[in-house]
């Protein structure tokens, strides 16, 4: 966990598969498109092997309200409780801890949702009703997707409007603790042009004191086919307003986990989001390009300290694709450029600096589908990325002041093949990497110095079997890191962040689903990682806020009467408490499972709904940034009911 600020309050590729999917025809006419490992749209049957998809049929069968959600209940994320009352948990993919939103990253529609500051993606600004498929992809994925994905990637696909297409949806929900959530969504197509719309509020007092949360937002686009290729622009606006319930000690929390010592501090949070992308089709060549700006305009109020900033991001990724055959081997090779600049400026107690960070890199991968009854596939791929960064911070005893240039390379090499009937075997070997953020290098052990750049050797193996109605992968892993980005309470007079002693994480992942009924399906995952460190004054020791194990299961019953039924279990193992490093506090964050469901039953175009979450009401928590004290409790259970027209 990084030192706490009023700012870092409110903030506090590849795909997985060896064999990504290669080799699609173009669909962009199509009305369900993917991005595959290759960064550009293909048909859904060639999504990377291994990754773990969430379709929209599931996400309304689930009832979940956001991205974040669907991402934890259905993809078997872990997930930690969000310190300022907002649904966007920390999301850890492969055992990151307190770094976790650093080391995942998030894709809407084939752009970089990541900012350069200690925050995770703003997911809940996603409308959950456009959303048409969620792929998660584990493992290193720096040569296609940059910095920061060395734990995954989570590629978010919205649906397409078509030509003629006409339709739209109303939803309401009300809830304990006085929660509630109005949506409502319309899309018109016309021949060559389809606009789509979407407005929502939602507001919640959240489990605690002094902890409600609030969001209304706007989304909306204008999609343009015709002989240039598809051209869609879009607009996302959102308005959050939050109050900060704070951390508890381990007394504090068994004696009234919903209590808060923080009663005067909130914050609030303005974002806007533009993206216009194009693509076409000329021959054997697919061309693409993305063009997004996102403003974010954040107050905040924290143990009576007053910060305010203002952000700006803008990137720009033109690539291009070339298939062709020769002698039966199908080839595909893609190259691109990644543009960005983000910008931020602060205004507070603690801080004035104005912070930049520029970027570009260059990226090529190449991938041969050989012929014959085993289906090999082989692929390799590098990119080189430079970064300039420099802040300026005139406070006086403030140590953001730096500039810094800095050159990092990311590579790749990876196979599969068909070993049995149903049975894909594949591997992968490569280099990932993440730079320091604004936020991290504002507070180093050193006035002033930059933190290293974390880089990890990443590895993997894994085994899939599809055939009829079950689908089941098997991975083992391990990245060894070296300079890792963390927030070490033992540096300098009040902690700092800083890079660590060499590090690894390995485990083992395993991913299922099986109708067994034509009304009855299990899915689930199964995540076991081991995160160490390798070397230095902690070697062998445990890496804090890092379970050893999680598991999810999701039972699903859909008869064909209009009623559905779905129920979740989650468990997920003790873990080190943030400020653990030589694992000598003999407390631990405790273990705990927790169930949600729901049941819903169809009316011609209503759809009534009744869910829970936390439903056997589970004091719990996964956030605890030192020994007995920093905690930051989760949810207790919440009832809600909801009523859905579709026209």
């Amino acid at each position: 966990m990084t030192i706490f600020s009023p700012r870092c309050a409110l903030s506090a590729a590849l795909a997985l598969c060896f064999a990504a999917p290669a080799f699609a025809q173009n669909t962009q006419d199509s009305q369900t498109i993917v991005i595959s490992g290759s960064r550009f749209a293909s048909d859904p049957s060639l999504l990377p092997i291994g990754a773990t998809s969430i379709s929209a049929a599931d996400i309304r069968r689930a009832g979940v309200t956001d991205v974040n959600q669907a991402l934890r209940k259905i993809g078997g994320v872990y997930g930690r409780q969000s310190l300022t009352g907002s649904p966007d948990f920390s999301l850890d993919l492969r055992g990151f801890g307190s770094t976790s939103d650093q080391n995942v990253v998030v894709v809407l529609d084939g752009v970089r949702m990541n900012d350069n500051e200690l925050t995770p993606a703003t997911l809940s600004t996603i409308p959950i009703d456009l959303v048409e498929r969620i792929d998660i992809m584990r493992g290193g994925a720096s040569v296609l997707y940059g910095e920061g994905a060395t734990g995954g990637v989570i590629s978010i696909t919205t649906k397409r409007p078509q030509a003629g297409a006409r339709g739209g949806s109303m939803f309401a929900e009300l809830g304990r603790f006085d929660s509630a959530d109005v949506r409502l969504g319309a899309v018109q197509g016309f021949d060559g042009v389809a606009i789509d719309a979407s407005a929502g509020h939602q507001r919640t007092d959240n489990y605690r004191k002094n902890n409600e949360f609030k969001q209304s937002r706007f989304n909306g686009g204008v999609q343009f086919n015709g002989g240039f290729g598809r051209l869609s622009l879009r607009a996302d606006i959102a308005r959050q307003d939050q109050r900060f319930a704070g951390s508890l000690t381990e007394a504090q929390f068994l004696d009234n986990p919903r209590q808060t010592k923080t009663p005067d501090d909130f914050g609030k949070m303005d974002s806007n989001r533009f993206t216009a992308a194009w693509e076409r089709k000329v021959g054997a060549f697919d061309l693409a390009a993305e063009l997004a700006h996102r403003t974010k305009d954040v107050e905040a109020t924290y143990f009576g300290s007053k910060s305010v900033y203002d952000s700006k991001q803008t990137q720009f990724s033109p690539r291009l694709r070339h298939l062709a055959q020769f002698d039966g081997m199908l080839n595909e090779l893609v190259a691109g450029f990644d543009f960005g600049r983000w910008n931020r400026v602060t205004r507070s107690d603690y801080s004035g600096a104005d912070a930049t960070q520029r970027s570009k890199a260059v990226y090529v991968r190449d991938e041969v589908k050989f012929a014959g009854a085993q289906q090999v596939r082989l692929a390799a791929g590098v990119r080189r990325e430079l970064f300039d960064k420099d802040s300026l911070d005139p406070v006086p005893y403030t140590t953001a002041t730096y500039s810094i240039k800095q050159a990092h390379n990311a590579w790749e090499l990876q196979g599969s093949m068909l070993a049995a009937p149903g049975l894909t075997a594949w591997a992968k070997a490569g280099q990932s990497y993440r730079v320091a953020t604004s936020d991290e290098n504002a507070y180093t052990p050193q006035a002033n110095k930059p933190l290293a750049t974390q880089t990890s050797h990443d590895a993997e193996i894994g085994l899939g079997y599809a055939q009829g109605a079950a689908k089941v992968d098997a991975r083992l892993f391990r990245h060894n890191l070296d300079n890792e980005i963390y927030y070490d309470p033992t540096a300098g007079l009040f902690g700092a962040n800083t890079n660590l002693a060499p590090t690894q994480r390995k485990g083992f992942e395993l991913d299922g689903s099986y109708r067994f009924a034509a009304a009855w399906q299990v899915q689930g995952h199964y995540q076991q990682v081991e995160a160490t460190f390798r070397s230095g004054g902690n070697a062998g020791r445990e890496v804090p806020l890092v379970p050893k194990y999680s598991a999810t299961v999701r039972l699903a019953w859909t008869p064909a009467d209009g009623q559905s039924a779905d129920i979740g279990v989650q468990r997920v193992a003790r873990q080190r408490v943030g400020s653990d490093f030589s694992n000598a506090c003999s407390a631990r964050i405790p273990a705990y499972t927790t169930v949600d469901g729901r049941y819903a039953r169809k009316f011609g175009q209503w759809e009534l709904a009744l869910s829970a979450l936390n439903l056997l009401d589970k004091d719990y928590y996964n956030q605890a940034f030192g020994c007995r004290t920093g905690i930051y409790p989760d949810n207790g259970r919440q009832v809600k009911v909801s009523a859905r027209y579709d026209f």
